[in-house]
């Protein structure tokens, strides 16, 4: 039996559009968190098969009461299937804090493999989840739509038992990592998003990708001069593919992710497998 879920951030609109109860559709989100005092920067949680009141009551804890263990807490007592997600990824925005990652994998059951991390730094999740017995998942983590490229098998007449066998190890991961021709990729799929799209639907501008230089688009595609000059915005997005396509945008994160991965590997002194 094959199961899909949609983990949008932090809003479940997908499952009003397509319906909460459709066979093999599973209802999930990714949920942001910061909590200052326990965690001190912000995680990203898959939570599955949750429904609308069990959602608005943890957007309450986690955005009102900034509680990580009371979050984990409720989802323990509902017994809601549970992921953190990409360990080693932080805010830009916010003090990057990896020594922290290891006493934070221990309140969760299932580690991520993200599609959108370095092999480094998924090696690195690995030898995490090896280190504390904890069991790994592969996601897409696509912010352009592009779903279903890795995936994670395992047996289950129910998304639960699935999910158990996964939390037991019983799983086997078809994963990928993230590439300079993946990046390049991806922020093309996002210029297009920003600058054409949007122009028919602004509530794109007001999302954040988490990745700086896509971040950085997203915040000058706000501007009203470009909102309001068809001709301008065309040109500052073939500006900006022009940009990407050189590949210095992707090979210049790709090589701080790396210095970045080595740091990790040096302060928490796991090493990554070879």
């Amino acid at each position: 039996m094959d199961f899909i879920t949609f983990t949008d951030h932090n809003t479940m609109e997908a499952y009003e559009i397509l319906g909460w109860e459709h066979k093999n559709l599973v209802p999930g989100v990714e949920m942001t968190i910061y909590d200052p005092e326990f965690a001190g920067h912000t995680l990203h949680i898959n939570v599955f098969e949750l429904d609308r009141e069990e959602f608005s009551e943890l957007r309450e804890i986690a955005e009102i009461e900034h509680d990580l263990k009371g979050f984990i807490g409720y989802l323990k007592r509902h017994r809601l299937p549970f992921v953190y997600n990409h360990p080693f990824w932080f805010e830009f925005h916010q003090q990057q804090n990896p020594s922290a990652v290891p006493k934070l994998a221990k309140l969760f059951p299932v580690l991520e493999y993200n599609m959108h991390e370095l092999k480094q730094k998924n090696e690195l999740t690995i030898a995490l989840a090896e280190r504390f017995g904890k069991s790994i998942v592969a996601t897409t983590d696509t912010h352009s739509g592009k779903v279903g490229q890795v995936y994670t098998l395992a047996k289950g007449d129910s998304f639960r038992e699935y999910f158990r066998n996964i939390e037991k190890g019983k799983n086997y991961i078809v994963p990928e990592n993230l590439t300079r021709e993946l990046l390049i990729e991806e922020m093309n799929t996002w210029i297009d998003l920003i600058f054409e799209k949007s122009q028919k639907n602004r509530d794109i501008k007001n999302y954040l990708t988490g990745i700086k230089s896509l971040d950085t688009i997203v915040k000058i595609s706000r501007s009203a001069l470009l909102n309001y000059s068809p001709r301008l915005n065309r040109t500052a997005m073939n500006l900006f593919y022009m940009i990407s396509n050189t590949g210095i945008p992707a090979s210049f994160y790709i090589h701080s992710e790396k210095s970045f991965a080595k740091k990790i590997e040096k302060k928490i002194e796991i090493k990554s497998q070879k």
